[in-house]
Order: C-alpha cells, then structure tokens, then sequence
C-alpha cells in the first residue's frame, strides 16, 4: 500500500479554506464525537491539553475512522525527540508553539524529514511503528517527507521580527499566529482584539501569504474569524471543545434553572 496522502496539507497548499476545532479535552470519546462534526481539521492539543502520547495515540486512532477529519498534533516544545514520537504514532500533521526564529523553524523541518539518499533529508530516526502501519506502506520511509505537514506558531514579538524569514523555511507548510500568546507578549494580556494585536494579525496574515505559505489562527469570534478568512487565512480553527461543553452546559442549565425559579409553589392556593 502506498502511504496515503496528507490531504490537510495538501489544501493548505492549494490555499482551499479549511475550517477546524480545537481538542483540549484529552478524550478519545470527545475527538471522535467532535471527527464526525464536518470540521476540516482537528488540532489535538499536546501543549495546554492533558495529553501524553498514550492520549493523542488513541485520538488518532479514532479521528483516523473519520477520513475528513484532519488530525493535527500540537506539541508541547519542538524537541526532536518528542516530534519523532509523535510521527511514530501516526501523527501526519504536527503544529509546533512558539518558534521564534528561521534557525528554530529549520531545525523543527529537519526533524520531522527521514534522512534521505540525496543528503536533503533530516534527522528522524528510522523506525517501522504505526505511522508505517507496522511495515503495510512499505515505502514509507521514503515517502513519508512529503506527506508530513509542519506548522509553525509565531506568537511573540520576536516571532513578528523574523516572520518573513521563518514563513520562507524550506519545509514549513503553515505559521499560525497564536492570538493569546501575542496580544501578552505585545504588552495586552488578555486582550486579542486590542487594536495593536488586531493590526499585527493583519499583517502578518499579509506577510505569510506573500512568503507563499499558509495562514492559520484560533478565533472562537463569529465575525473575527469570518474577517480572518477574507484576509486569507486559510486554516482556521473557530472553537475550543472544552469552552464548547461549559458554554453550552451552562446555557442548558440556566435554562431550566430560571423556569423552576419563575414557576409558582405547587400546592399553594391562589390569593383572590
């Protein structure tokens, strides 16, 4: 069999507008529910989520029933160990936090790349694990380079710096700007629509498409994330699973909560 293609990746390059969620809950049962959604792309969330690789293996298992449903794994820290782990385990897309320089952004790039026979591979090591399908892809090894899809995060004043150059990394498929992390780092914690932050989102999106790369963001806000997509961004997540569940939980109960409220006393006669 041959290894299937990166689909994801695939459409960022094509700059088709793909619309995703964000898994925070660290629950099979969640990712698989929230995979048959219709969502583009699904982030499994290694960084801020309570997630090991136990966790985000069983979550790429069941997102995987969901051909649709791109899972994308958010690591912790660009670590090549770490990332050669979470590639091991079938991982096809992986988002990596604060890159701040082009040095960082290559070096994430050549340890999600097999070395290979031209001396223009990287430094994963070899291994023959889930994301082969235990040996069933035969050539994955040689094929698995151009399949992986590496997003980056620019989050930081530094990051902003030298975006022009970490969008123009061989290798790197996407920068996605972290709108939290940013808006603390421009001094407005707390506060991503603050006009700066705002401003600095806009041209960044700008300057990666120039770099011709993708642009991606988190935006649980209706019209900012619509603003975002007709800016250019073209992986977009546009809610948390978790604020998703308290939001929605707390509407319900409030619901019925103020009926109750509202409702007479049973049993007690009315007053003429």
């Amino acid at each position: 069999m041959q290894t299937p293609t990166n689909s994801f990746k695939q459409a960022l390059h094509q700059r088709k507008t793909q619309i995703g969620l964000w898994m925070g809950l660290g629950n099979a049962v969640a990712a698989e529910i929230c995979a048959g959604a219709g969502f583009d792309w699904l982030v499994l969330d290694g960084e801020h989520g309570p997630n090991d690789l136990t966790t985000l293996l069983a979550q790429l298992q069941v997102v995987g029933a969901y051909p649709g449903a791109n899972p994308v794994v958010r690591v912790p820290h660009d670590s090549p160990a770490l990332l050669k782990q979470i590639l091991d385990i079938g991982a096809p897309t992986v988002l990596v936090p604060m890159v701040d320089t082009a040095e960082q952004a290559a070096a994430i790039v050549k340890a999600c790349r097999y070395p290979q026979d031209d001396g223009k591979g990287g430094i994963r090591g070899m291994a023959g694990t889930r994301a082969a399908r235990w040996g069933r892809y035969p050539n994955y090894a040689k094929e698995a380079n151009a399949q992986i899809c590496v997003l980056v995060q620019a989050e930081t004043r530094e990051a902003l710096n030298n975006l022009d150059a970490i969008a123009a990394t061989e290798g790197v498929d996407g920068v996605f700007i972290g709108p939290a992390d940013l808006s603390a780092s421009l001094g407005h914690v707390g506060n991503p629509t603050h006009p700066e932050v705002q401003h600095a989102i806009e041209d960044a999106f700008a300057r990666i498409l120039k770099a011709g790369k993708a642009p991606g963001i988190l935006m649980g806000d209706e019209t900012l994330a619509r603003h975002y997509i007709a800016l250019g961004a073209v992986f977009v997540a546009v809610g948390v699973d978790a604020m998703i569940l308290s939001r929605q939980t707390s509407q319900l109960a409030a619901k019925y909560k103020d009926a109750v409220s509202a409702a007479p006393a049973a049993g007690k006669a009315s007053v003429y």
